[in-house]
């Protein structure tokens, strides 16, 4: 062929070779302006090339291959969708001498035809006899060869053309065909024909004896799964599957996508094909695909990636609660450990405190923070240990425990893990749940938790559970040894007065539809003194809420809005009632025989005022005010040191005698134990048989001995804290509990002054000095 001109269609994966047709449709709006423009005078015939990199784009004119197929389009057919159909035919090999671009992208070669270097043509007799042989052979041996290869051989005219025919039938890599297209020896393709043919022959025969084998080793059952699955095949695509069925092929597939260990998924392909055998009718098909569903929900081996950036931990507790700053170092300290020594295992995280202080919202900044996933669980009230463990599958309407249900809630197997009041368990006849939770928070025992329902293991070694509790005395002692305590207090008023201003007050304004809200210090202040009486803000939080409620209510009944609202203390009793709180010393001032004690409960510090009185009797000792029994004996022991040291406390021995003593603390619906109301029993006891009055802005905590001795008691910070809210200037303190005062926040030890003392004569010293007697 002379040189000629020839429009160039670039293919991606496929290689026309000579003597063979190509059919294919065409999208790219370049290619199909290639074809719309071949010429007639040229025979309808183009440059067919296939690029080297399928994934380019974008081809400079220097990486087109230059050897390719001159090719005719027999066929043009223009389809509905826009796309065109054509089919080619190979002519010859061809090699460009230039490409170069003309009317838009179409690209156009000056080629010339690649003769066949084989001259020998006495040879060429035998070798077409030896390929048609091999062919023959190679079609009764391998099925996946069409029998439309002998026709197509037979009308060959040349070994040349034979080869191209075989070689685009075999079934080769398209290196291996670009290998054919570029090789111009005719013998040499001969070669290639025969030597891919011995391949595939080879191959198949290996193929065919492995196929032997596996037919051998299988099994009766392995035989009926193949029938059913081919008959489960059959009948979804006639669409004839039943609802258990494909409920079957769903469970299947979950399955299949599940990252789980191998003996687990096992396990679960047994209850599936169990599920599968049961009859529709059956009672129990309900409760298996129930278990089935559990064990693919759960997140066996899905995890997510820690990121222990303290200082960005640090931020998130800023931002969600002020102040505790000792409770924020300990939870920092304890990931950074964690972090450090690259253990799961380790000690559980306990957070005590009185409600309203951030317990729950700590937990999820936590979480959110070192990117793990956040569940919660609240135990308060559980009776039953199966609520943790489970119960088995023979009881009707069986279901996992709490553990594991949470683990599916949280859909990765290293969640934070929140139990919530764990200090209200409650053992009863149907066990103790308490001890179930020992086996769920012990590190060396949580990596095989068992729960009753699954019957098989679950790894809970990387979670990291966090437990909450109002009081750590009721948490039950087994279970208290394996936590890592650590304390909330309550909130000081100038912590709260924050809280409000920054957090609460903005809050509800959104919550509300509210753009803006006006509030002064001194009002909130004048919330959290006469409107709340608690250690957190969740009641000065519903104070302002309804406060908030009634401006936009007055807002919109009025019609009112260009006017900016402001709360001032002339409108809080408007919004919020009458004063419900006074400062305890107001109802107590000027009376004999009162004194304030410092007491602490699960809602924080109180002052609890002591009163005693006496009239004629036989010297009875009479108890009011739901006390304990420990406070109790504190009363008597209160009485005898008095009795002992009557002289000194100028008392009249005969008055203790022949008189009845009656002790009361108000507020009788609530129960009051402890020791650390020791002195200020013998201090009113005194104060009622010596007419002194003792100023209500002082209040004592501290037990006393039976020789007067003053020992330490616990929660001095919670009772500092619940004095200055009702306002007392002076706590006398056991001086063992000086270290203790580093606690306390300095905005309290600013405005109360701390008394230590060792003994209670030396408190009597004390306050008789500014006591007024009557």
């Amino acid at each position: 062929m002379e040189a000629k001109k020839l429009s160039v269609l670039i293919l991606k994966n496929l290689i026309l070779l000579p003597k063979n047709e190509l059919r294919i449709e065409l999208d790219n709006e370049e290619d199909m302006q290639v074809i719309m423009s071949v010429a007639e005078e040229n025979d309808n015939q183009l440059f067919i090339v296939t690029q080297q990199n399928p994934l380019e784009e974008s081809l400079d004119l220097s990486d087109i291959p230059s050897i390719g197929t001159v090719a005719r389009v027999n066929s043009k057919l223009e389809l509905p969708n826009g796309k065109i159909r054509i089919v080619l035919k190979g002519l010859i090999r061809a090699v460009c001498h230039e490409y170069r671009y003309v009317v838009s992208k179409i690209i156009e070669g000056t080629l010339s035809a690649l003769p066949d270097e084989y001259v020998e043509t006495q040879l060429n007799f035998a070798v077409g006899r030896k390929l048609k042989k091999e062919i023959d052979s190679y079609i009764k041996l391998v099925p996946t060869i069409s029998n439309s290869v002998i026709s197509s051989i037979d009308g060959a005219e040349t070994i040349s053309d034979m080869t191209d025919i075989i070689a685009n039938y075999l079934q080769i890599s398209l290196d291996r065909r670009r290998q054919y297209l570029e090789c111009t020896n005719s013998l040499k393709r001969t070669e290639m024909v025969l030597e891919d043919i011995y391949h595939e022959e080879e191959l198949f025969e290996i193929e065919k004896r492995l196929d032997a084998k596996v037919k051998d080793v299988m099994d009766v059952s392995q035989k009926e799964f193949i029938f059913r699955e081919k008959i489960k095949a059959l009948k979804n695509e006639l669409g004839e599957l039943s609802v258990q069925e494909s409920d079957v092929v769903h469970l299947n597939e979950k399955l299949e996508n599940l990252d789980c260990s191998k003996e687990i998924r096992e396990k679960i392909s047994l209850d599936i094909s169990r599920y599968e055998t049961l009859p529709s009718i059956s009672p129990e098909i309900a409760i298996v695909r129930k278990y089935i569903d559990t064990l693919l929900s759960l997140p066996w081996s899905s995890v997510t990636e820690d990121l222990l950036d303290l200082k960005k931990v640090r931020e998130n507790l800023n931002q969600s609660h002020h102040g505790l700053d000792d409770v924020k170092t300990r939870i920092i300290e304890y990931l950074a450990v964690k972090d450090y020594s690259k253990k799961s295992s380790g000690s559980i995280i306990c957070l005590v405190g009185p409600p309203g202080t951030g317990k729950t919202t700590l937990a999820y900044s936590i979480a959110k923070s070192i990117n793990r996933n956040f569940v919660k669980i609240s135990v308060g009230g559980v009776d039953d240990e199966a609520e943790i463990v489970g119960h088995r599958r023979s009881y009707v309407g069986a279901g996992p425990g709490r553990i594991i249900s949470g683990m599916i809630k949280a859909k990765s197997n290293n969640p934070v893990f929140l139990i919530d009041e764990i200090d209200k368990l409650v053992t009863g006849v149907r066990g103790d749940p308490g001890s179930a939770l020992l086996e769920v928070l012990d590190s060396s025992q949580n990596h095989s938790f068992r729960d009753n329902y699954l019957e098989t293991d679950y790894d809970l070694s990387k979670v990291m559970f966090i437990l909450t509790a109002n009081s750590i005395d009721d948490i039950p002692h087994p279970l208290a040894d394996r936590l890592e305590i650590i304390d909330l207090y309550g909130y000081t008023e100038f912590e709260k007065k924050h809280i409000a201003k920054k957090h609460l007050i903005p809050k509800i304004c959104k919550e509300n539809g509210l753009e803006y809200l006006r509030v002064y210090d001194q009002v909130i202040l004048e919330v959290i003194r006469h409107y709340t009486k608690e250690a957190g803000v969740r009641e000065l939080e519903r104070q302002f809420s309804k406060a908030i409620r009634k401006i936009v209510t007055g807002i919109v009944t009025t019609k009112t809005k260009k006017t900016k609202p402001v709360l001032t203390i002339n409108n809080v009793e408007t919004f919020l009632g009458k004063k419900k709180f006074e400062p305890l010393k107001n109802g107590l001032r000027g009376q004999v025989g009162v004194v304030s004690s410092l007491s602490y409960t699960p809602y924080g510090g109180e002052v609890l005022p002591i009163e005693v009185n006496y009239y004629k009797g036989k010297g009875e000792l009479i108890l009011t005010g739901s006390l304990g029994h420990i406070m109790k004996e504190s009363a008597t022991i209160a009485l005898s040191y008095i009795k002992s040291n009557c002289d000194h406390f100028g008392i009249d021995y005969d008055v203790l005698c022949d008189n009845d003593i009656h002790i009361h603390i108000p507020n009788g619906a609530v129960e009051k134990d402890g020791p650390s109301a020791g002195v200020t029993l013998v201090t009113s006891l005194i104060s009622a048989f010596t007419n002194i009055e003792i100023d209500n802005d002082i209040a004592m905590t501290g037990e006393i001995t039976l020789r007067g001795g003053i020992l330490p008691v616990g929660g001095l910070k919670e009772k500092s804290i619940g004095a200055i809210r009702n306002h007392i200037k002076k706590i006398f303190i056991p001086e063992e509990n000086i270290v203790d005062l580093e606690e306390i926040p300095k905005e309290v030890k600013e405005q109360i002054e701390f008394v230590p003392v060792t003994d209670y004569k030396q408190l009597y010293n004390e306050i008789t000095k500014t006591a007024i007697s009557t």
